[in-house]
């Protein structure tokens, strides 16, 4: 399939004027998913749109499936639970203004594709995107202490040997400002950080919109074959005490940190030997900046032309998610922990996302330093990884720091 625009009838209807931001709104306003992204260390935007009744839930065969961007909750044991929002409509919008409508889906109807142009045409200038509040019920903040005392429960737990190391989050519920736009959340989540995956996913079904800018590859698989995955783990601030930035050359890591992000490591090199993949390269790990903080990571490729391994994208999704940075060692006993005494539903939190077979390119990212927006109210969420090591404490202060990320775009 051709990632081209196709010129019979679709470029005399879509002008070169529309704007990602107002084109994503528009689509929400019609009830219609819609997902807007920026790529690390890119400045071009991408939107998809699909004029369907409900997104299917479906399993992520890359290999087989159409252009389109994923959505995977946390929970997916079976695989099959991701919702996809298949490009009816895709435009890629460049950093001077100029957009072109790279796709657009031969089961497209006219009406359905003149109803959503006609719209962004006629919506006045200054449209807002607004929040509506709404009287429905709020989920409560995981108060400080059931945090703490979790905490350690799970410190005891790893002591006693049940698992080696756990993830355990919470969330932080945040009442929006009446003058709240998407617009400006997803601009700002942009310029300060050019080097995350940065995506606003509106949910038609679930009446739900996703944000976020994360700094954690999932898989990747370019136009080359080439496929990437990264272990990412270990949190420190960025800046010192006095709010200068920390020189990445000068960060201290701590034995915890640096057990919790080899764990990670390990697991991913597991996944490898399982499927007999054994010419992987292997760089780091080295101290990286995502936004106000640090983290250790480490880079994984595999060349799949040179090993004949077509489906090693979709295989290794399915070995890594979730990994022990978002869920914990071993997996399973790790998982019924998080299940017993998180006490609330990440739903799409440290899930994945992202665009499949989007100009012959799939770029899957780890759903974190994400909220949901949803009856007037962001929630975010947070979490950081638990060892035998972990003191309750600074794993709260750690969560908090994560949150900054989303609270400082939110004014």
């Amino acid at each position: 399939m051709s990632d081209k625009l196709k010129t019979t009838g679709a470029s005399s209807l879509f002008d070169h004027s529309l704007h990602p931001l107002s084109a994503w709104q528009s689509t929400r306003e019609l009830g219609f998913a819609a997902a807007l992204w920026r790529l690390p260390h890119q400045k071009d935007k991408h939107l998809i749109v699909n004029f369907g009744a409900e997104l299917p839930r479906t399993r992520m065969t890359l290999d087989e499936l159409p252009a389109g961007f994923a959505m995977s909750p946390f929970l997916n044991i079976e695989g099959d639970n991701s919702l996809f929002i298949e490009a009816d409509l895709y435009f890629r919008f460049d950093e001077h203004g100029e957009v072109t409508l790279e796709q657009e889906s031969a089961h497209l109807s006219a009406p359905n594709r003149e109803k959503w142009y006609n719209h962004y045409r006629n919506r006045p200038a200054n449209a807002s995107s607004l929040v509506i509040a709404s009287d429905s019920p709020r989920q409560p903040e995981l108060p400080n202490l059931a945090y703490l005392e979790a905490v350690q429960k799970a410190v005891e737990a790893i002591e006693a040997g049940e698992f080696k190391k756990v993830v355990f989050s919470r969330v932080k519920q945040v009442e929006l400002a009446t003058d709240f736009t998407f617009s400006e959340v997803f601009e700002r989540l942009c310029e300060k950080y050019p080097t995350a995956f940065v995506s606003m996913v509106y949910l038609p079904q679930l009446d739900q919109v996703w944000l976020g800018a994360t700094p954690e590859t999932l898989v990747s698989v370019d136009k080359e074959g080439i496929f990437r995955t990264v272990s990412l783990a270990g949190t420190q601030s960025a800046f010192d005490a006095s709010g200068a930035p920390i020189s990445v050359k000068k960060a201290a890591w701590t034995q915890k940190e640096i057990e919790e992000q080899a764990l990670v490591g390990r697991y991913i090199i597991s996944c490898f030997k399982k499927i007999r993949v054994r010419e992987y390269l292997e760089e780091g790990p080295k101290t990286v900046v995502a936004g106000n903080l640090m983290h250790l990571r480490s880079d994984f490729s595999v060349d799949t032309k040179t090993i004949n391994f077509p489906e090693l994208g979709t295989v290794m999704l399915e070995l890594l998610h979730p990994t022990s940075a978002v869920c914990g060692m071993p997996k399973m006993e790790a998982l019924a922990f998080i299940q017993q005494y998180e006490g609330y539903d990440r739903e799409f939190y440290s899930g994945y996302l992202g665009p499949v077979n989007v100009g012959n390119e799939t770029h899957l990212f780890v759903n974190l330093r994400c909220m949901k927006i949803q009856n007037n109210v962001a929630t975010l969420y947070a979490g950081g990884g638990i060892t035998e090591d972990s003191e309750p404490e600074k794993e709260w202060q750690e969560t908090e720091m994560k949150c900054q990320t989303m609270l400082s775009v939110l004014g």
